[in-house]
């Protein structure tokens, strides 16, 4: 058990310091989880016999379910509401058609069984939001005309399709439906995933905006319960599953309650996680002594779905809108193939139907090609359409990115003989660039105008710029010890020469911003700023 936990610590190192690696030289980060995945393999460099794919399975669906709960969670529904349409075609419409086409390549021009080809089809039917924003966000480009929106809410949303899709070849391969069955699965899988969505996403947003966590962390361990039942609820009443999750994670991730920006950084920590465990098993499952005798059927494959079918599905969806041509082409260009299918490759390799064709590394081969094409080809394709605006934030497609902006809060306590106390805040000289956006009195927030009277016993919050510069500043601790000399002198002792300062006093649960002559406590704990320190 130790030996397994040390080889999985190392793919994380190895996969975290390959993503830094991937972002120096332009290499899509996903295909250096895949070569990585290889590397330990069976015919890597440690020879790693893995071949199980029912295991290998359950491991990426409980993945997947993470990956759509986030694509919903981050997706700004004010930013995709004026595309929700268009994207709702492209997700539906757009991936019936892009898997009807490329299973009918399969089936006249490869040679292939017919159903093998429509499972072909629907396995690689959906595109891969991880992999266009990854892109996208690595080169702080925003997409003209709605576009990225567009292209987050369609990958965000294409999955469920592509699931439900393969769900039905798979089912007609068992010979376990008929015409029947099918309208019913189709209706039930919509039904049931949006009625749990209604039950458990508005549940989970009363309960967080009344609910008070009183351990750390214990709301991040509410949201994911909250993902794994909108999942696993729907799927046990006959709905779909990755439907229900990325629904009920587009209501959280736009709802209003506290500790959520905690939540979006924990959770794309998660989905990064994720994404580096689906790509590393997929290099692990692949043997790449196989691939020569699949790889002409893959390329061409990719080749039709990357020119032609994608292109025609989503020109068919887009047209009766009018878009202008240069977005309906990259549109077109950004249908990446990623992890989701994976999973269904997986899924169908794994189940109870037999197959003529080595549809794994098919995929495989697909996914790699898509990624190493496209993936390196989509920002300078975007330059060279005009579609890329550096003026445009991508960011704003995210429902919540402060950590992306230089926003500030600070906290200012109105104490006994303050020169703000008794005054209107119009009255008031702030700093340049702050403002005052809130004033709690009596321990009740309020909202202040200019007209605001600030009183003792008052807390002011302000917002500023964040100083950015964060690695000139160096912070050292020291704690106060019953036999310390500072005992009854002031910060300005402790910290006379001019390249330190004492920024902070910790004594008990009171956090104290020091002025000189505050005098020093046993105990207590002072934060030092060393930066000017030669």
């Amino acid at each position: 058990m130790a030996f397994g936990i040390l080889i999985v610590s190392i793919v994380i190192l190895f996969c975290v310091l390959l993503n830094r690696l991937s972002q120096r030289i332009g290499i899509p980060m996903l295909l250096t989880f895949i070569l990585l995945g290889v590397a330990f393999g069976t015919d890597g460099i440690l020879k790693i016999p893995f071949e199980n794919y029912r295991f290998a399975e359950q491991i990426c669906s409980v993945a997947l379910i993470f990956i759509m709960f986030y694509g919903g969670f981050g997706t700004n529904w004010s930013q995709a509401r004026p595309v929700a349409i268009k994207s709702a075609l492209l997700s539906t419409l757009g991936v019936a058609l892009t898997a009807a086409l490329t299973g009918l390549f399969c089936y006249f021009i490869l040679g292939m069984e017919l159903l093998e080809s429509l499972l072909i089809g629907a396995v690689i039917s959906s595109t891969d939001a991880a992999s266009v924003f990854a892109i996208l966000r690595s080169n702080k480009m925003g997409l003209r005309y709605h576009t990225d929106s567009m292209l987050e809410l369609e990958s965000g949303s294409n999955d469920p399709c592509s699931y439900m899709l393969t769900v039905i070849v798979l089912s007609i391969m068992e010979g376990k439906t008929s015409a029947g069955s099918i309208l019913a699965m189709v209706f039930s899988q919509f039904f049931f995933s949006i009625l749990v969505v209604v039950l458990v996403a508005l549940i989970a947003v009363w309960i967080l905006k009344r609910a008070s966590f009183s351990v750390a962390g214990f709301d991040m361990a509410f949201v994911i319960g909250v993902a794994l039942i909108s999942y696993s609820l729907a799927a046990v009443l006959g709905g779909n599953g990755y439907l229900s999750t990325y629904l009920c994670g587009i209501i959280l991730g736009n709802a209003r309650f506290q500790n959520k920006k905690a939540l979006v950084h924990f959770f794309n920590g998660i989905t990064s996680l994720m994404q580096m465990l689906i790509f590393f098993l997929l290099g692990l499952l692949a043997t790449p002594s196989r691939i020569p005798q699949i790889l002409l059927p893959a390329l061409g494959v990719m080749l039709f779905l990357t020119l032609a079918a994608r292109p025609i599905a989503v020109f068919a969806c887009l047209s009766p809108f009018r878009c202008r041509l240069r977005q309906t082409i990259l549109v077109s260009f950004a249908g990446l193939r990623g992890a989701a299918s994976i999973v269904f490759a997986i899924m169908a390799v794994a189940g109870e139907t037999t197959q003529n064709n080595d549809l794994f590394h098919i995929v495989f081969c697909i996914v790699l090609l898509s990624i190493l094409f496209q993936g390196s080809l989509l920002s300078p394709f975007a330059r060279w359409l005009g579609m890329s605006d550096k003026d445009i934030d991508v960011m704003r497609t995210f429902s919540d990115y402060t950590d992306e902006t230089d926003l500030h809060l600070m906290k200012l306590t109105i104490r006994e003989g303050h020169p703000w106390a008794g005054h209107a805040i119009q009255d008031i000289v702030l700093p340049p660039d702050t403002l005052m956006i809130l004033v709690i009195q009596k321990d009740i927030p309020m909202i202040p105008h200019g007209g605001t009277l600030l009183h003792e016993g008052d807390v002011a919050v302000l917002s500023a710029h964040e100083y950015q510069g964060g690695s000139a500043i160096s912070l050292q601790e020291h704690r106060i010890l019953p036999e310390s000399k500072w005992i009854g002198k002031t910060v300005h002792d402790f910290s006379p020469k001019s390249g330190e300062l004492v920024i902070m006093v910790i004594r008990g649960d009171q956090t104290i911003i020091p002025k000189g002559d505050t005098v020093i406590e046993e105990n207590d704990l002072l934060v030092v700023n060393l930066s000017g320190t030669p």
